[in-house]
């Protein structure tokens, strides 16, 4: 069997296995498979190959780490709706506690259970509907809504 049939076929295996689990770094070292590939049908030697397959391969993978596709997205998860489905959430709130300048606190009826709510950082501290940001531990941190905000201000 031909040198560039093994390698051709190696980087058809790993383009397989790259579209079962949708990550590009197994693309990647296709590329690299694919470049030893080209190597071979030129008549290089089998040390050019690998070389050719780790130098491709490996510099693919750096350029995609580098690019917006490489990039994971750190999100706290105390923040992420797709984490935790109360973050953007209504919450109507009566009374805060706390004096001004200090954390301000209450406590609400949401989902048939009284929680702690702490105000987050430049919202008002009014009585009205507000929207859950983030949720640490058993406390709420809701933000004004912004209808609500707009209305308390004399707009629509």
């Amino acid at each position: 069997m031909s040198d560039w049939i093994l390698w051709f076929g190696l980087a058809g295996v790993l383009v397989v296995f790259e579209m079962l689990t949708g990550t590009f770094y197994l693309l990647m070292l296709a590329i690299g498979l694919s470049a030893a590939g080209v190597a071979a049908l030129l008549n290089m030697g089998q040390a050019l190959q690998l070389i050719a397959a780790a130098v491709i391969g490996v510099s693919a993978i750096y350029v995609l780490r580098r690019s917006k596709l490489g990039r994971s997205k750190e999100e706290d998860p105390a923040r992420d709706p797709n984490v935790n489905l109360d973050i953007g959430q209504a919450l109507m709130i009566d009374v805060w506690c706390g004096n001004v300048g200090e954390t301000r606190a209450a406590r609400a009826m949401y989902r048939g259970a009284m929680w702690d709510v702490e105000l987050a950082q430049n919202a008002l501290a009014l009585p009205g509907l507000f929207v859950i940001q983030e949720v640490r531990g058993n406390r709420l941190i809701v933000t004004n809504n912004k209808l609500n905000n707009n209305s308390q201000k004399g707009g629509a």
